[in-house]
């Protein structure tokens, strides 16, 4: 489970577990994770910030959030269905939970919570130019279509 949750995240803290149906207890993936971390195999340290707690991270995970660090925002917009792993909207960004239903949606412009689909009913999670609106609601409810099933 250790390795999976590392294969599936990139980076593993406690605070992610919350996402899983049946964790382990952290203190057994602590056990784990330390002696990963012995043999080389995984780096320790605090990858994720504003989040307390140990963090552990395979080596090519830290270079990519260094990259992602340091790129400049592109303003792309990204819409998830609340149950995609991806959606760590309360539990690694600030905010509250999206339950994750498959009806619920998330937007995120640049990693960050934008707006969320919540029982058929649109909110804002960060404050933006009400300009965007528009824009910011087409995207949240936007669908894409597999270029296969578009032909």
């Amino acid at each position: 489970m250790a390795r999976a949750y590392l294969r599936r995240y990139g980076v593993v803290l406690k605070q992610l577990l919350a996402r899983e149906a049946d964790p382990p207890p952290w203190r057994d993936l602590l056990l784990v994770y330390r002696r990963l971390e012995a043999r080389g195999e995984i780096r320790g340290g605090r990858f994720v910030g504003g989040l307390s707690g140990e963090q552990f991270a395979l080596p090519e995970a830290v270079g990519q959030l260094r990259a992602v660090r340091r790129r400049e925002k592109a303003g792309t917009l990204i819409s998830l269905s609340a149950a995609d792993p991806l959606n760590l909207t309360g539990l690694v960004t600030p905010g509250e939970r999206i339950p994750a239903i498959t009806s619920n949606r998330v937007l995120y412009e640049d990693g960050v919570p934008l707006a969320a689909i919540e029982a058929g009913t649109a909110r804002s999670l960060a404050t933006y130019d009400q300009s965007r609106a528009p824009e910011i609601e087409r995207a949240l409810v936007r669908r894409r279509v597999s270029p296969a099933l578009g032909r």
